[in-house]
C-alpha cells in the first residue's frame, strides 16, 4: 500500500522549476499553442500570479511548443528513473493530466493538475489519484488496473532496489491494496471507499501534505 500511495508524492515531487530574472510579464509567444490568460489561470488554480509566471517559464523551457505529446511527456518523466522503465506509468500520468483526452498536455492542463496535487483539498488530491489508478475510466479500481499501476511502478524503480524484490510482490501489494480498500469484498475499489480508506491511513495523509509548499 505504502508503494503505490508513496508514488503520489513522487509524481509532484519531480516538478522542479526554477525562477530566473525574465520580466515579470508572462510571455505568451508561442509556436503552437497560446496559454490563457494570467487572470483566468489564477481563478482556475490555487497559484497566485507569479507562480503561475514560474511555471510558465519551466514550462516553456521543456516544451517550446506549448504543447506535449505522450512521447515527449515519456522522455521528460523517464530523466528522473534512469535506472528502471518509466515508459508505462508516464503513459498513465500523462493520461491522468490529458483529462480531455486529446492526446496532448498543454500548459493548462499542466497547471491545473499541478494546482490540485500540490494545493488542493485532500478530497481534491485523492480523487485525482483516483482518476489516475481508474484506467478505464469506469468509476471502480479493479485488480487488473492496480496489477497494471503496481507493476509500472515497479517498472520505474528498476532492477537496483534494495532489497531486492520478490517476482510475486506487485500481487501482494495488489492483495493488501484490495483488503486495505474494498470495504465491501465486491472486487472493486469505489471512489468514496478509496477516499475514505486514505483518511484512515495517516502516512497516507501526511504524504499528501508533503509538497504542499514546494513552489
Amino acid at each position: 500500500m505504502g508503494l503505490v500511495m508513496g508514488t503520489f508524492s513522487m509524481q509532484t515531487k519531480q516538478v522542479n522549476f526554477h525562477k530566473d530574472k525574465a520580466d515579470d510579464d508572462l510571455e505568451v509567444t508561442m509556436v503552437c499553442h497560446r496559454p490563457e490568460g494570467l487572470d483566468k489561470l489564477e481563478a482556475q488554480t490555487n497559484f497566485s500570479k507569479r507562480e503561475l509566471q514560474v511555471l510558465y517559464r519551466g514550462f516553456k523551457n521543456e516544451c517550446p511548443s506549448g504543447i506535449v505529446n505522450e512521447e515527449t511527456f515519456k522522455q521528460i518523466y523517464s530523466q528522473f528513473f534512469p535506472h528502471g522503465d518509466a515508459s508505462t506509468y508516464a503513459h498513465f500520468l500523462f493520461n491522468a493530466f490529458d483529462s480531455a483526452h486529446t492526446g496532448s498536455i498543454k500548459f493548462e492542463d499542466f497547471v491545473t493538475a499541478l494546482s490540485i496535487l500540490l494545493r488542493g483539498t485532500i478530497t481534491e488530491k485523492l480523487q485525482w489519484t483516483f482518476n489516475l489508478y481508474d484506467i478505464n475510466r469506469d468509476g471502480y479500481i479493479n485488480k487488473e488496473e492496480m496489477t497494471d499501476i503496481v507493476r509500472a511502478i515497479y517498472d520505474m524503480m528498476g532492477k537496483f532496489t534494495y532489497p531486492v524484490l520478490k517476482t510475486d510482490a506487485p500481487k501482494q501489494h495488489v492483495d493488501a491494496f484490495f483488503r486495505k480498500m474494498d470495504k465491501n469484498r465486491d472486487g472493486v475499489v469505489t471512489l468514496d471507499e478509496f477516499i475514505l480508506s486514505c483518511q484512515e491511513d495517516e502516512n497516507i495523509m501526511r504524504s499528501l501534505q508533503l509538497f504542499e509548499n514546494v513552489i
